[in-house]
């Protein structure tokens, strides 16, 4: 029986007029985000009044001590879902001020050795677990067929479908194994895209056989797999969401990945406060709608304050009140919400594999080609990337794995080749760019530098796709810490 139908068992009308189970039931689809690291008075009110969890970012995290703290307080209010986007790589929030001490999907990918895969990820769910956090909003099983993806990239295993299926599984059983549930995304798949979701809504035209052989292959065997959670993709896909994106999907969401699929954990949209979804519906809309078309817990992301929280709760309730929102989807979203809860109470052994894998795993990722001189008081020009959105303006490069070295980042539309050149003469010249083959000015400076400096090193700290002609090319697979630190390694061997 769901939380609602018990409260209404006792004299409580679903759509009467100022029912608090009906609220209840509206705010247990919700996973809000507050600012800070510790626990505002309104959101530990909200957790006591059936709030379903929350969202963490790098904002709420100071270290693992300060977090363990603050989700501590979380549950003394209620029975928190607890989630956070940790994959390793790029996309880190605990260490979001520091670089991940893990490699992300495209170094393990570049590994494939799915072992590893499970090592890397039961070490970060033992992370997660020793924190408090019990739902990862990971892996991403997206298979990047899209060179120029500007948000998925190293986030991805591969391009291969069958590689990304087989790490994505692995991913699952090793989070899952410390007791964490997995959230696979982005569903039906956002590799081959070449938009932002964060700031439009992006297509995958694409045709029912191709999605069916590529897109799905990852998620069909998550779902086999076992995975607690799938996330939606804002995402439109036309022959199968129309106009609308995937999270807004019912044939998406219910049709192919209920009925087709045959999945029966929860579902969990991408964060409601996208552009995808605000610029075309709005938050109250794109809840209700997303409910309807099947989402079970909606991630409204950083942006939404209090009162806008307040607002989607009223929408929902009044949708279910004129009908647009059957009360059954929300007993059903709660129902499945509880059973996910029952399952983070089962008792877990912790691995203690370290993060020691970590490094191991970025280590055997690195690739050289060409010969890397040994290195004479190097300069180290680091050629700056803009952050993602979903990535965040989380630290990368050489520093501080190369402490005898000089290292100075340049913006690579501003940069002065000739003040570099006279600065790295009779020195070694090392230059490190991020995806490189996503930006022009990259391209052109880092082109610049080794017209006169052939001999140069070039570390590529994303996807290896623009490889220019140099001394030696180092391709690291990722630009979390422990991907600088395998490369540093290598360069001072």
């Amino acid at each position: 029986m769901s939380e609602f139908s018990a409260g209404a068992s006792q004299g409580e009308s679903p759509v009467g007029g100022g029912d608090r189970g009906l609220r209840r039931l509206a705010a247990g689809t919700l996973l809000a985000a507050f600012p800070g690291t510790t626990a505002p008075d309104w959101i530990l009110r909200d957790l006591e009044d059936g709030l379903g969890g929350v969202t963490l970012f790098g904002f709420n995290v100071a270290g693992a001590e300060q977090l363990a703290g603050l989700t501590a307080r979380l549950r003394e209010a209620g029975d928190p879902v607890i989630s956070l986007d940790e994959e390793g790589g790029d996309v880190t929030r605990l260490a979001y001020h520091v670089g991940s001490p893990y490699p992300g999907n495209a170094a393990l990918g570049a590994v494939d050795d799915v072992e590893l895969t499970r090592r890397v990820y039961r070490s970060i769910g033992d992370d997660l677990a020793r924190c408090g956090v019990n739902l990862d909003m990971a892996p991403d099983a997206d298979v990047n067929t899209a060179d120029d993806n500007p948000v998925i990239g190293t986030r991805s295993f591969g391009s291969d479908a069958a590689l990304v299926a087989r790490h994505t599984v692995a991913a699952v059983a090793g989070l899952q194994d410390a007791g964490v549930a997995a959230c696979v995304k982005h569903f039906p798949g956002h590799g081959a895209t070449r938009q932002d979701s964060h700031l439009e809504v992006p297509v995958v035209d694409v045709s029912r056989e191709v999605l069916w052989e590529r897109e799905l292959v990852p998620f069909r065997a998550a779902i086999e797999a076992g995975t607690r959670s799938i996330m939606t993709a804002h995402v439109r896909v036309p022959f199968l969401t129309g106009a609308a994106p995937a999270t807004l999907s019912a044939p998406a969401l219910t049709e192919l990945l209920r009925g087709e699929l045959g999945y029966t954990g929860v579902v969990i949209s991408d964060a409601l406060d996208m552009h995808a979804i605000t610029e075309s519906v709005g938050l109250g809309g794109g809840a209700v709608l997303s409910l309807a078309a099947g989402s079970d817990l909606l991630c409204l992301g950083p942006l939404p304050t209090r009162e806008q929280i307040e607002a989607i709760k009223d929408e929902i309730v009044a949708a279910v009140r004129d009908g647009r929102l059957p009360l059954a989807r929300l007993e059903e979203a709660a129902e499945r919400v509880a059973r996910l809860r029952g399952w983070f109470g089962a008792p877990r052994e912790e691995a203690r594999d370290g993060n020691v894998i970590g490094l191991t795993a970025a280590r055997r990722a690195v690739r050289l080609s060409g010969t890397a001189a040994p290195l004479v008081d190097p300069l180290v020009v680091e050629v700056d990337t803009p952050p993602t959105i979903a990535v965040g303006d989380v630290p990368w490069g050489f520093a501080p794995w190369l402490p005898e070295a000089e290292i100075t980042r340049v913006k690579p539309d501003a940069a002065d080749a000739s003040g570099l050149l006279e600065r790295a003469r009779g020195r070694s010249l090392v230059i490190v760019v991020k995806d490189a083959h996503r930006h022009r000015a990259s391209q052109e400076i880092v082109s610049e530098l080794l017209a006169v400096r052939p001999d140069a090193i070039v570390v590529e700290m994303g996807l290896p796709i623009w490889r220019p002609t140099a001394g030696a090319y180092l391709a690291t697979y990722g630009a979390a810490r422990a991907n600088a630190q395998a490369a540093a390694e290598l360069l001072t061997a």
